[in-house]
């Protein structure tokens, strides 16, 4: 093997290792593109299965709950508007 051929594989062993470092981050759509939002709150869930969410009996006082549903239905009266006071000539100060 001559120094000119040894030369020029040397080269193109060189140019070709650079060119599968560029091949493999290439960027392309995947399967998964678009998923991010869904899969940062995923991260973020804490227990996705809250296990007292299984417990259908909830204890409580039906009268109140209602008497507090009713109040939002009908909302209460405004508060009265604050009496206004009006001075009308001399206050006895000099």
């Amino acid at each position: 093997m001559s120094k000119n051929s040894a030369l020029i594989l040397l080269l193109c062993a060189g140019v070709l290792t650079g060119c599968a470092d560029y091949l493999n981050r290439y960027e392309t759509v995947t399967l998964a593109a678009g998923d991010t939002q869904k899969y940062n709150s995923l991260l973020q869930t804490v227990d996705p299965l809250n296990p007292a969410s299984r417990n259908t009996t909830i204890k409580g006082d039906g009268v109140r709950s209602a008497a507090v549903a009713e109040s939002y239905r009908i909302p209460p009266p405004p508060p009265p508007p604050p009496a206004i006071t009006v001075n009308v000539g001399n206050t006895g100060v000099e």
